[in-house]
């Protein structure tokens, strides 16, 4: 690159990591019109809206139940809840993960066992998993990391061995496939997030419990709702966690629109591929055979040069990145007791960089990011 293109790099407009501006203004008629149709009913919790949003993807996802509520991390919780963890229970997860996925763990009084990842994809690694297994593991919770499907063929094999369950923390990966099947079905239940910055996002929080067991989605209704079927006639200890009809609405305009979105993200991610092949000490992510990753992030990884020197390097031209996660989660100070040492995940919390992502971010950006890198 020239001085000249240098210069020009750097004072171009920025580019953010992520940009959720052109969906919203793509979509903004539907968008107020179904905000303000809310409005103008008065109802606001777990009304019609909510009700058409879970049988609208139920169908899409391809499960006989969705049971809305507030957030990714409620729908951890109840979840796991649901499909019979207890307080003493061992909960077999990944440490290279958002924070949520062990706290809900934790918040119900299980143990998080963690193991190890795929040095290739940062997922949980299955035969690290089966390891791990004791007397008291009562379930496995891997996590689609990034858009990319975990290893579900070898960890259901497990799980079936070993009589476990399977909570798939889906939050990152909404509409990706394994197989034929879409995530977050391939287990006893999945959870997912309505973050604004997720694939399908509201405009605020919200989340969703995916599954085809009558009994656990009965269980999660049952949770969600202060642990009550009726007003007043309370069963047992639940939570105040319910999606709302404004978030519903929301959500309702954009899931028709998801499968052309994460098309989107595929192609930018195989801009990035080709591009940041002729970047040596760049190493662009793996992608599993039979697994159709959404790339929620596109995480690299600096092999060989000081990934914070290259963050830096980025942000003086005006692209956004993020680094998840810096610190694995065994390592943080919640879980110092646990005195858990797992390389794959600390060596990699060292070298990821995730770059801007988005599918509406264009060629011309991603050229430029790869240009930029290229100047290093």
């Amino acid at each position: 690159m020239t001085p000249a293109t240098a210069e020009t790099t750097r004072t171009a407009t920025p580019i953010p990591i992520l940009d959720l501006t052109p969906e919203t203004d793509a979509l903004w008629d539907q968008l107020q019109a179904a905000v303000c149709d809310v409005m103008r009913s008065g109802r606001f919790i777990l009304g019609p809206q909510v009700q058409k949003f879970e049988s609208e993807v139920a169908e899409y996802l391809g499960v006989r139940h969705a049971v809305g509520c507030n957030s990714g991390t409620d729908a951890l919780v109840i979840a796991l809840r649901a499909i019979g963890v207890s307080p003493g229970d061992e909960v077999i997860t990944t440490p290279f993960t958002f924070f949520a996925t062990a706290e809900s763990i934790s918040s119900i009084g299980a143990v998080p066992v963690f193991v190890d990842i795929d040095p290739e994809t940062f997922n949980i690694d299955p035969a690290e998993v089966e390891r791990a297994i004791t007397p008291r593991t009562r379930a496995i919770v891997p996590v689609h990391l990034f858009g990319q499907a975990a290893e579900m063929d070898a960890l259901g094999q497990i799980a079936e061995t070993s009589d476990l369950a399977i909570l798939e923390d889906a939050a990152q990966a909404f509409g990706a496939r394994y197989g034929d099947r879409r995530v977050g079905t391939l287990g006893t239940a999945g959870a997912f997030s309505f973050f604004p910055s997720k694939n399908l996002g509201a405009f605020g929080d919200g989340g969703l419990i995916a599954t085809d067991r009558d009994d656990v989605a009965d269980a999660a209704r049952l949770l969600r709702a202060h642990g009550g079927r009726q007003k007043y006639q309370n069963e047992i200890l639940g939570y105040n966690s319910r999606l709302d009809e404004m978030q519903a609405a929301v959500l309702r305009v954009k899931l028709p629109h998801i499968d052309p979105w994460n098309e989107g993200r595929r192609r930018v991610a195989a801009l990035y591929d080709q591009l940041l092949a002729e970047v040596p000490w760049i190493e662009t992510p793996a992608v599993i055979d039979d697994a159709d990753c959404v790339f929620h992030q596109y995480t690299v990884r600096i092999i060989g040069r000081n990934r914070d020197e290259v963050q830096s390097h980025l942000k003086q031209a005006g692209i956004g990145t993020m680094i998840y996660y810096p610190v694995p989660v065994h390592k943080l100070p919640v879980y110092s007791h646990l005195d858990v040492t797992l390389p794959r995940a600390e060596h990699a919390a060292g070298e990821v960089l995730s770059l801007p992502i988005g599918p509406s971010l264009s060629e011309e950006s991603v050229h430029r990011v790869v240009d930029v890198l290229r100047e290093l």
